[in-house]
């Protein structure tokens, strides 16, 4: 009889108690590890306590939560649409919203404000105002994209264009640049 290269291995052999154990210490190191996690990674350095009671800054701020320079008498302002990204590259969110007076009848003219936290407080304020009301201009295609606001707008020729029908549309993007929004129409106002 020849004898194996290999001692004998015998106690290799998996019986059930192995596998009970083998169960139970994996189940002791999942519960532990649930319970022993790091604490939530984060581009910025951590500052001090004072950092943590402050509100969170990174999250878009709420254009509900702000008092919009808009007049509407008797009826309140309504955010129609709204959108966030950041806007002048200081790795915080601005929300960019579009406005208008909740009229009952007809389609009241919007105005586009630029929302954003302050560094002191962190609570929402108007810094920038896009469109003015005034103007008469409707917005529809409205968006923030690649740290730009891109809008259609819609418009009249002149004040004899009857406020039912606009016949005016403005392509615009609008572009964060020494400390100021700057205006570009990439293609030329059309007649519709």
């Amino acid at each position: 009889m020849q004898h194996p290269a290999v001692p004998d291995l015998s106690h290799t052999h998996a019986r059930p108690i192995h596998w009970v154990a083998t169960a139970t210490a994996l189940a002791g190191v999942v519960a532990l590890s649930s319970v022993l996690q790091p604490d939530a990674a984060t581009a910025a350095q951590a500052a001090g306590s004072e950092r943590k009671n402050a509100p969170a800054l990174t999250a878009p701020p709420d254009p509900a939560a702000v008092a919009f320079p808009l007049e509407c008498g008797p009826v309140k302002a309504v955010v129609q649409k709204k959108a966030s990204g950041d806007l002048d590259g200081d790795g915080r969110p601005e929300t960019v919203a579009v406005v208008h007076c909740d009229a009952p009848m007809g389609t009241p003219p919007d105005g586009v404000y630029v929302v954003t936290r302050g560094a002191d407080d962190g609570k929402p304020r108007v810094v920038a105002t896009l469109v003015k009301p005034g103007e008469r201009r409707t917005v529809t295609d409205f968006a923030v994209r690649g740290g730009a606001v891109r809008a259609t707008l819609l418009g009249y020729s002149s004040a004899d264009v009857p406020s039912c029908c606009p016949d005016v549309t403005d392509e615009v993007k609008w572009q964060w640049e020494n400390g100021a929004f700057v205006r570009d129409t990439p293609s030329q106002a059309r007649t519709i």
